[in-house]
């Protein structure tokens, strides 16, 4: 099937299991949505395996190093070694501060360049989205945030739920280390319904949002009144910890609403928000809301009644019969046959992210040097990415990104008239200039590299198709082909290119015989990276 008769494909709604073939085009459709950039490789491994142990595969979630120290400026951790588990310096701090804010940004894009066969790197900004939390001013507890995004990434939404409530990073970020009795703050028992469990739904009444009242937010304030923290910037204290305060609690009996049966949640002390939490996730309506942000962030953001009624009415039916752990459902949704549409490829603008490590991982570029020049090559991806929209570490709102929320654009808002020309840039720097340069050290695409992963690299139609499959969701037109053939070949007869191929593997360590070839790649490249497919998954 062409690109064009794809089109007006019907849309599949099967939640069996996919029963068509698994061909390097579905696994590179998999692996596109799930991972932030496949290898050749990793695409026919994905083929061999099979799907069901491919899936099995991308749901380990790998144990990590923690971002180690780089920068004179920390001040207290030597060079090399870990500050997480740090003092602060007495008196001035912000130095040491400023130095792990750079160590964790950079140890964030490392993490996703480094990603291997894993969705713990997509589904670990998921999560990031969905809380949207800040990182706060003490980088140990923006570590310990992402940390324990990390450690419930695929468990239990609800276990997630409740260690989120009182993290140190969001107590800060959502006011909860001034919500006490005499003076209930309501920004995090707001957002605790609105956009992380049950959702807000359309308005009913006056204060109704057909999940919750205005009268639950009041309560859940109450509720979660007594929590504060310790050890931020300390100079004695290792690492910041929530702690409840019973003087600051509120010990009056809390009337819910009767979209929560009208419970009564009467005081349970340092227990009382986890009572609050069960009555909340008893509620099918939260099944519901985090399964719509999941089909919208891994499969399309335009959501038919159709789908909401068949494909995430059944993730939600799995979520619940799964005690709200998130695994099951994923797997369920990357083995169903309404996953491997044709119509759903190339739903989605790449993010930021996304955009600059399907550069990066796809093509195998990595930094390779001393710590230093690594991590300060990882900080110039992270501001990359921020210049087209995407600050890992600081969403824009509350909310997270619009384009993960906002209707009816949703993902189209990452492109712009000004993000495409950066994007472009980027793609020009990456590709045709000198890269990322640290310390008179240069990372780009490693075109010799990605040619020797093809399966014919001397035949410029296969070579073509291969790197179509790599980087564009669907099938590129014949016209897109035989522009990239082109620009290969330099508009030559294919077996000038043959030529060519040949003479560069006969004499690999002669520059004069690489950097023709070297060049020729990157131009292909340089077009694909500015073509409207590649902006999409």
């Amino acid at each position: 099937m062409t690109k064009d008769q794809s089109i007006d494909a019907p849309v599949s709604l099967n939640m069996s299991p996919y029963s068509g073939n698994f061909t390097e085009v579905e696994a590179a459709h998999l692996l596109r949505r799930t991972m932030f950039g496949a290898t050749l490789q990793q695409i026919r491994d994905a083929v061999t395996n099979g799907l069901s142990a491919t899936v099995s595969s991308l749901m380990t979630i790998p144990t990590l190093s923690p971002p180690l120290t780089y920068l004179p400026e920390e001040q207290v951790a030597s060079f090399g070694q870990t500050w997480v588990n740090s003092i602060y310096p007495t008196g001035e701090s912000q130095t040491t501060e400023d130095a792990r804010r750079a160590s964790i940004a950079a140890w964030l894009m490392e993490n996703i360049n480094n990603e291997g066969l894993s969705i713990a790197e997509k589904i670990c900004l998921f999560w990031q989205n969905h809380f949207a939390a800040e990182a706060s001013f003490d980088s140990r507890a923006t570590y310990n945030y992402f940390h324990l995004i990390r450690s419930h990434a695929l468990g239990g939404f609800k276990q997630l739920i409740k260690e989120m409530t009182i993290d140190p990073n969001m107590l800060f970020f959502l006011n909860g280390v001034s919500n006490q009795s005499f003076s209930p703050n309501e920004n995090y028992a707001r957002e605790l319904l609105e956009l992380y469990t049950i959702g807000k739904g359309p308005q009913i009444g006056d204060g109704d949002y057909s999940n919750y009242k205005e009268q639950d937010i009041a309560a859940g304030a109450k509720i979660l009144t007594g929590w504060t923290v310790e050890g931020m910037r300390s100079s004695t204290i290792t690492s910041p910890s929530s702690t409840f305060n019973l003087l600051y609690h509120s010990d009056e009996p809390k009337q819910l609403s009767s979209h929560f049966g009208d419970a009564v949640v009467t005081n349970a002390g340092e227990q009382e928000y986890e009572n609050y939490i069960d009555i909340i996730f008893q509620q099918p309506a939260v099944a519901n809301f985090i399964c719509t942000k999941l089909y919208r962030y891994f499969v399309n953001y335009d959501i038919t009644q159709d789908v909401q009624d068949t494909v995430i009415a059944q993730m939600a039916s799995t979520l619940i019969a799964n005690n709200y752990v998130i695994q099951p459902v994923l797997e369920e949704l990357f083995m169903s046959d309404h996953f491997f549409d044709i119509s759903i490829r190339g739903a989605i603008i790449k993010s930021p992210i996304e955009m600059i490590f399907s550069i990066f991982n796809t093509s195998s570029a990595k930094p390779t040097f001393d710590l230093s020049t690594n991590y300060q090559m990882y900080l110039k991806q992270y501001y990359y990415a921020d210049v087209i929209g995407q600050s890992y570490a600081a969403p824009p709102n509350v909310g997270g990104w619009p384009a993960y929320y906002q209707s009816p654009s949703f993902s189209k808002l990452w492109i712009n008239s000004t993000f495409i020309k950066q994007r472009f840039s980027i793609a020009y720097y990456l590709t045709l200039h000198t890269g990322i340069e640290v310390n008179n050290k240069f990372l780009k695409v490693n075109a010799l590299q990605l040619l020797w992963t093809f399966s014919n690299p001397s035949d410029p139609v296969a070579l073509i198709d291969e790197v179509c499959l790599l980087f564009f969701p669907k099938d590129a037109s014949e016209n897109e082909k035989l522009l990239l053939k082109n620009i290969l070949t330099s508009n030559l007869p294919d077996f000038e290119w043959t030529l060519q191929y040949n003479e560069y593997v006969a004499n690999q360590n002669d520059s004069t015989y690489s950097d023709p070839v070297k060049i020729r790649i990157e131009s292909v490249l340089y077009q694909i990276f500015q073509m409207p497919d590649f902006q999409t998954i």
